[in-house]
């Protein structure tokens, strides 16, 4: 054997072993696509990667502690609860409630695309844990299905409201379809059709019995609104389908047609203090009374039956303001009251309702989106022909987190 098929040899024989050894190799990883900072909608967004969609994902964990009766003994603020109807009659409660939210948009030739889902999960003392859909709905351009806010709603009060409600529309999210028209220099105008069957009830013959015969056509809402520099301002109404079950011996039942208006602004403060500010609203309803006050709502009638079978509806009246002042970056004091009058159908025996609300805060921000605060609750409501008014104050201290 020669020295050239030495060689020749020693060559195959290396690349057979070089050609097994890179057959065991791991295959090169594909480029990693890395999640990148998406800041056309402002912080915290990000790219869904492999999408042109921005995410944002927050939260807050807030915890209370109540002091429902600090007039009254026993709970007795909340008309007779016992200790079964946890957890409003306890002297005191604790909470803990944590919110979970999801922001996608993306931008479209249609306009922006969007999807918000925020809920949240309740602990209250004994009371058992509940969860609950605030808001979910999707929005293209003007349009916006789903579940939130009404578009009846403006001002809701600076405090918190824990406990007593602040005394304005303000009942929760609600099931809606709605268009927005943007008209420039922050000028807009808004029209949504939105779930009836949380604004009152109907009386008739039997104390206790709502009268309400389903819910036959939504509400229509309406309002005209600007954003600017200086503030906001709206002016909304709303209309509100009475339907009445039959009752005793009518042979069907009767509808009327109930509706609100009202007007507010919000005026930015700065020139006091950075994050001040000051708000005021009026509204005004026939037969839709919880548009005037959502305390109202569900505890109250909207109408009544009258011994002669006839739908008579009930008027309300309310206004209202808060004042929000920033002693320092971290400490602000936030004020607000109302006063609403209602008028139940007088020929149903119905009593006559005014409430006075008034609630304050004073609230610390140690750091970014950390709050510590406590809160004192008010309401005096007069029950016309009833010996007595019913006085409730009650007081709160939080914590939360926002992130």
């Amino acid at each position: 054997m020669n020295i050239k098929s030495i060689l020749l040899g020693a060559s195959a024989a290396a690349l057979a072993a070089t050609g097994a050894q890179a057959a065991d190799l791991p295959v090169a990883p594909e480029p990693v696509d890395y999640v990148r900072v998406c800041d056309a909608f402002g912080t915290g967004f990000f790219y869904i990667p492999g999408t042109e969609t921005c995410l944002k994902i927050g939260g807050s964990v807030r915890a209370e502690l109540r002091i429902n009766d600090l007039l009254d003994n026993g709970g007795s603020a909340w008309g007779g609860a016992t200790r079964n109807t946890l957890p409003l009659a306890d002297s005191t409660t604790m909470r803990a409630r944590g919110y979970f939210n999801f922001d996608s948009r993306t931008n479209t030739e249609y306009g922006l695309l969007r999807t918000y889902v925020s809920v949240w999960i309740t602990a209250d003392n004994s009371a058992p844990v509940t969860t609950e859909l605030d808001e979910a709905f999707i929005q293209l351009g003007g349009f916006v299905a789903g579940r939130t806010g009404s578009y009846f709603d403006f001002y809701t009060g600076d405090n918190w409201g824990s406990v007593l409600d602040q005394g304005f529309s303000d009942y929760g999210e609600t099931n809606l379809f709605a268009y927005t028209a943007q008209f420039g220099n922050g000028f807009s105008a808004s029209l949504s059709a939105e779930v009836a069957n949380k604004r009152g009830t109907i009386a008739g013959p039997v104390v206790g019995t709502d009268y309400y015969s389903g819910h036959k056509v939504p509400d229509f809402v309406a309002n005209l609104r600007v954003d600017q520099g200086w503030g906001s301002a709206q002016i909304m109404g709303a209309l509100h389908h009475v339907y009445g079950r039959s009752v005793g011996g009518l042979t069907g039942g009767k509808s009327k047609l109930g509706w609100a208006i009202g007007a507010g602004a919000t005026m930015n403060l700065d020139m006091i203090a950075p994050g001040d500010s000051f708000s005021l609203q009026a509204t005004y309803s026939q037969g839709a009374i919880g548009y005037v006050s959502s305390a109202w709502a569900g505890a109250f009638s909207d109408a009544a039956y009258n011994g002669a079978g006839q739908l008579k509806m009930s008027t309300a009246w309310g206004i209202g303001g808060g004042f929000t002042h920033f002693w320092t970056p971290a400490i602000s004091t936030s004020i607000t009251a109302a006063y609403n009058s209602l008028d139940q159908a007088a020929s149903a025996g119905l009593a006559d309702i005014r409430d006075l609300n008034v609630q304050g805060n004073v609230v610390w921000r140690p750091v970014s989106g950390l709050q510590i605060g406590t809160e004192l609750e008010y309401r005096n409501r007069d029950i016309k022909g009833v010996a007595g008014n019913d006085d409730a104050l009650v007081g709160v201290f939080r914590v939360q987190r926002t992130f």
